[in-house]
């Protein structure tokens, strides 16, 4: 069953993502899936800010891998845009992670092919008609 949320600010952006970090529980697999610029890394800050992360969430597109320690779980952000295929995302410690029961979010997911389980969750964001509204869609 999907559920929408349209945000017209970072805020509001931030508030569905506190809402969503309630949810989440070790091992779980996120999918954030859009665009560039469309609000995936927005929407991890939130959530990670949510779950007292110490650190500045920033993209990781460059670095592939970032660990937020929170007290619940190890969130670890995956920015898979640079990488072409499944082993690809194997060499960065996509099993390591897996065995260490961490939180995924996992931008540009299609990259893993495979190693996506069904059970994964998906947000998909689609840019709005004005420069800071988005739509926000849970799968």
């Amino acid at each position: 069953m999907n559920q929408t949320y349209n945000v017209a600010s970072v805020e509001e952006t931030w508030a569905v993502a506190r809402h969503f970090a309630a949810e989440l529980k070790p091992g779980d697999i996120v999918c954030l899936e859009g665009d560039l610029g469309a609000g995936k890394t927005t929407f991890t800050q939130g959530l990670a800010a949510s779950l007292g992360a110490k650190r500045a969430v920033t993209s990781p597109t460059f670095c592939l891998v970032v660990e937020h320690p929170v007290e619940k779980f190890l969130l670890v952000h995956m920015d898979l845009y640079r990488l072409h295929d499944a082993d690809d995302v194997l060499a960065i410690g996509w099993e390591d992670y897996l065995a260490r029961n961490a939180v995924l979010f996992v931008e540009w997911p299609d990259r893993a092919g495979d190693l996506i389980p069904s059970t994964a969750r998906h947000v998909v964001f689609t840019l709005g008609d004005t420069p800071d509204s988005r739509t926000i869609t849970f799968r």
